[in-house]
């Protein structure tokens, strides 16, 4: 009987782990690299002030992206 219930769990196990469980993502020197995939109408985040604005009219300063010279003189 106990072996019986063993085997049950045991197929359960193989059948959960082999098809239901997600399996983790690899983290890939693309996906860290993400500013370089950016297209000219892409949205991004203002590093002062946290407003979006597209890339191609954002001012790129020091690795971080502005929505105006404002922001880039507050954060200098």
């Amino acid at each position: 009987m106990i072996l019986k219930v063993l085997l049950v769990i045991g197929v359960i196990a193989v059948v959960y782990f082999m098809f239901i469980k997600e399996k983790p993502s690899k983290v890939t020197k693309t996906s860290t690299k993400k500013k370089d995939n950016l297209k000219a109408n892409d949205m991004v985040e203002c590093a002062t002030c946290g407003v979006y604005s597209e890339l191609q009219e954002s001012i790129l300063s020091n690795a971080k992206y502005y929505c105006s010279k404002e922001c880039v003189d507050k954060a200098s």
